[in-house]
Formats: structure tokens, C-alpha cells, sequence
């Protein structure tokens, strides 16, 4: 039966879906930006457009199996679940507010398991009864992978382009990287629609397992997806210009054949994480590309005061989201 609790808890996760959007969009429009490629509407525009077109290629939805089966199924209630999305809507807010790009995969994962854990604890149990740790550990482990993976891919491809262009002349190079960077970009923005609306994905038909709506492992409603890929499609075009201007000139300055190679290192890293149903950081592993290509000039071409902060703010992101939604849900625990 559908109840009240429940259209909150859908509402508010298509909520974190569209702030998800507008969060992240910097990930994939940040650099074509900087760039000058495309004016930043018609950026967010492009990036939501391939948002989108996700929904039509990922269909095996693994990243979802992976975030609905953070907390065991005995753990999953509607409050659980309420308390996990209030919790990723306002760290999210939060590292938006101040201009850090943080993981909204991690947001969300941190305030589903911290909720869960206030759930066993509610019990009389241990807290940690509730974390199903498989996933966890990694989504843990590519916190550190990912950006490093980024960053190497990065490196080849940028050394590779520089090779391969390195007799031909400037202007007509220019020009040719910048006809690139709109493939590049509309890759990363594809694979990051295909990671990141999964993840809400697999919170939204947790919810409806523990409303008893439908049964564990029956296939996904066609609904969910639909309105997944919607929503963080329309929050990509309302911009996120704070952590544009973080990720596309106070890490690195990017050239537009660094911003290709940034773009597509991104992109394979992303997709080769979704096929393992591993839901990895776009944040993370386009801010390790940014990285690399800088590294390719020098070492000093980093701003590495910029990455040691956005590092704390990856490290803090599932602690700090996993006490908060334990905060909620003493809350809403005791409301209903």
C-alpha cells in the first residue's frame, strides 16, 4: 500500500537526484567551460542532453544493486531510508554552498548506512549488524582508486594526443581539440548520467521493498529510471557555477587538448565502474583526471593546496553524511 511516508521518501530521493545534478554537472561541463568551448547554458545544456540518453544503454542497473544492498533487508524502513536522503540533501547543499566538489555518491551511501546503523542500535543491537560491508568496502577502496585511476588514464591519453599532434600546427590543432572536447565531454556526461542515477535508483526500490510494494529481486519498475534520469538530467542544466570554476581553473589550467584527455580518462574510468556495478565518484575520478593531465607539464602546474582540501572533504563526506542521517533518524524514529 502506498502511504504518505512513502511519497515523501520518493520526492525527496528525486530531490537529491536533481541537487545530484546541479552538484555534479561542474564534472562534466567544468573544463569545455573553462576551455571557452561552449558558453557554460550551452554546456549544461549538452551535459544534460547525454545525462539523458544513459537511460536508453544502461539497463542492467548493477550500480543500483549495489546502493539497495548497502543495509540488509531486514534493516530497510521507510525511515531508514528518509533519514539516509535528508541527510545527503544537506551535506550536499552544504559542500555546494561553499564551492567543494564532494561525492554525492558517497553522500548517499554514508547517510543510508548511518541510518541503518541508528536502526540495529534502535534494536538493542551492535550498529555495524546493519551494514552489509561487501559494498561498502568498495565504495570505500575506489574513494582512493578512482581519482588514482583517473589520473593515470589521464596521463597516457594526454602524452599519447601530445605525440600523436606535436608536428601539427597550433591553430589547426586548437581547433580540432576543440570539435574533441564536445565528443569528450558528451562521453563523461553519458557515463556519469549512466553511474549516478543508478545510485538513486537503487535507494527509491529499496524503499519500495520495505513498503512490501514489490518483492526482493523482482525486476526494477520502468518508472524508477525514467524519472532517475529525468531528474538529474534537469538538475545538470540548473548549472552548479561554484564548483565549475573549482574543477575547470583553481586545480589546474586546462588547455582544450588537457580538457579531452581529462574528459575521456573520466569517461573510460566511469565505465568500466559501472559494468562491475562499482558506484565510484564522477567528483572523484574527473578531479584525479584534472590532476593528471597537470601533471603531465609539471608538478607544479598542480595547486595542490586546492586538491589537499577537496581530499578532507572526500575523506569527511561518509562519516560526517552517516552521523548526520544517525541524527534523523533518532528524530523521525521517535515522530513516527
Amino acid at each position: 500500500m502506498v502511504t504518505t511516508l512513502l511519497v515523501i521518501v520518493i520526492i525527496l530521493a528525486i530531490v537529491f537526484d536533481f541537487i545530484n545534478g546541479f552538484h555534479d554537472a561542474a564534472n562534466s561541463i567544468a573544463t569545455i567551460v573553462s576551455t571557452k568551448v561552449l558558453s557554460p547554458f550551452q554546456a549544461v545544456c549538452w551535459a544534460a542532453i547525454f545525462n539523458f540518453a544513459a537511460y536508453f544503454v544502461f539497463k542492467d542497473h548493477k550500480v543500483a544493486d549495489t546502493v539497495a544492498k548497502t543495509v540488509f533487508a531486514e534493516y530497510v524502513t521507510l525511515e531508514v531510508v528518509l533519514s539516509g536522503l535528508i541527510a545527503a540533501i544537506a551535506w550536499n547543499l552544504l559542500t555546494w554552498y561553499y564551492g567543494i566538489p564532494s561525492s554525492s555518491s558517497h553522500t548517499l551511501i554514508g547517510g543510508f548506512a548511518g541510518a541503518g546503523m541508528a536502526k540495529a542500535a534502535s534494536l538493542g543491537l551492535s550498529a555495524f549488524a546493519a551494514v552489509n560491508f561487501a559494498p561498502i568496502i568498495k565504495v570505500v577502496a575506489f574513494i582512493v582508486l578512482a581519482p588514482i585511476i583517473g589520473m593515470i588514464i589521464a596521463v597516457v591519453i594526454n602524452l599519447i594526443i601530445i605525440n600523436i599532434s606535436k608536428n601539427a600546427r597550433p591553430a589547426t590543432a586548437e581547433k580540432w581539440f576543440k570539435r574533441l572536447q564536445l565528443v569528450s565531454s558528451a562521453a563523461l556526461s553519458f557515463t556519469h548520467g549512466g553511474n549516478d542515477a543508478q545510485k538513486v535508483m537503487g535507494i527509491i526500490f529499496a524503499a519500495l521493498v520495505a513498503n512490501k510494494i514489490v518483492a526482493p529481486g523482482s525486476p526494477m519498475p520502468e518508472w524508477i529510471p525514467l524519472v532517475c534520469y529525468t531528474a538529474i538530467s534537469l538538475g545538470t542544466m540548473s548549472g552548479g557555477w561554484k564548483i565549475v570554476k573549482t574543477m575547470g581553473s583553481k586545480i589546474t589550467k586546462v588547455t582544450s587538448l588537457e580538457g579531452v584527455s581529462a574528459e575521456s580518462a573520466g569517461a573510460v574510468t566511469l565505465g568500466i565502474t559501472e559494468h562491475f556495478g562499482i558506484p565510484v565518484s564522477t567528483t572523484h575520478t574527473i578531479t584525479g583526471s584534472i590532476i593528471g593531465v597537470g601533471l603531465t607539464k609539471r608538478v607544479s602546474a598542480v595547486r595542490w593546496g586546492i586538491t589537499y582540501s577537496l581530499v578532507w572533504a572526500w575523506i569527511l563526506t561518509i562519516p560526517v553524511s552517516a552521523t548526520l542521517a544517525a541524527i534523523v533518524f533518532a528524530i523521525t524514529h521517535y515522530v513516527f
